[in-house]
């Protein structure tokens, strides 16, 4: 297969649309939606019984993720959270229940067909504090300090910009907001190309990063607090894992890097840099014991 990162989407894109006309066209047989086929390290299974009993079948039936990013993200009465890659809206449904009618859920997905499941399947739930956008996760259509909480459940690795899925995460939460997302995390032993060997790119695990990778890309667009703790192995070498992550409180968000701040221009952004050329970024924030120091 070619990696063009075009080429590469587009498969994203068909596989994923297959998998819910599949949904879709089980939802007429007698027993109901039929689960798209995973390995038991993704899929519905990931979720409590209690949790699937809530909600619509296709929604559960149309999960492809390796984890249960609302049982991690901490989500509070009236947050705001932006589910990346939301698929079929198993966990914009989730979350739209632990918010409370005074919070807002917003599902980003790029497939159409995942879309129209995901709206169906909110208004059999009567879901009214609910969403669903059409975009791409590296270019998020909100504006900017916009939401409380970003979750995604193992779609960051099928991007093939991570650095602006992390920007725009980044871009969008609030000042103090964080992230809890599931992912397809590699040891930082294997290569690029032993990544591939255990699977393709639209599977979720030639595109996953390493540990190692995925704290720095997560630290170069400005996040703190960053942890990520595999929870079940997808393959060897590779693992579900929970990433959480904070923009600090001293952030302004864009527009803040017009003017030093804790010592450093662009502050708490990808392109942050110590306003003395002998200091470097840590050193600077440190000596200034702003919100931005890391």
């Amino acid at each position: 297969m070619s990696d063009q990162p075009d080429e590469l989407r587009e498969t994203v894109r068909r596989r994923y649309a297959a998998a819910a006309r599949k949904v879709s066209e089980g939802g007429a047989a007698c027993c109901g939606p039929r689960p798209v086929e995973t390995g038991g390290d993704f899929g519905p299974a990931l979720y409590g019984a209690d949790e699937r009993a809530a909600l619509p079948a296709e929604a559960v039936a149309a999960s492809l993720g390796c984890g249960n990013p609302v049982a991690v993200a901490g989500l509070r009465e009236g947050e705001r959270v932006l589910d990346l890659g939301c698929g079929g809206g198993i966990d914009v449904l989730l979350s739209a229940r632990r918010v409370g009618p005074t919070g807002q859920v917003y599902g980003l997905d790029m497939t159409e067909e995942m879309l129209a499941l995901a709206r169906a399947g909110a208004e059999r739930a009567g879901a009214t504090n609910v969403e669903f956008l059409r975009g791409a996760v590296e270019a998020v259509p909100l504006p900017a300090d916009t939401v409380d909480v970003v979750i995604s459940n193992c779609v960051i690795n099928l991007s093939v910009d991570k650095r602006a899925v992390f920007a725009e995460a980044f871009r969008v939460l609030r000042p103090g907001g964080r992230i809890g997302v599931s992912d397809v995390v590699a040891d930082d032993a294997l290569t690029a190309g032993q990544r591939a060997e255990r699977g393709d790119h639209a599977g979720c695990l030639a595109g996953a990063l390493s540990f190692a990778e995925y704290r720095r890309g997560l630290e170069a667009a400005g996040f703190a607090e960053v942890r990520i703790t595999p929870t079940h192995p997808v393959a060897d070498g590779m693992h579900s894992a929970v990433v959480r992550a904070v923009k600090p409180a001293g952030c302004d968000g864009p527009g803040a890097a017009a003017d030093a701040c804790c010592g450093v221009t662009a502050c708490c952004t990808a392109d942050e840099r110590a306003v003395a050329p002998s200091t470097t970024v840590a050193e600077a924030t440190a000596a200034s014991g702003c919100g931005c120091r890391r």
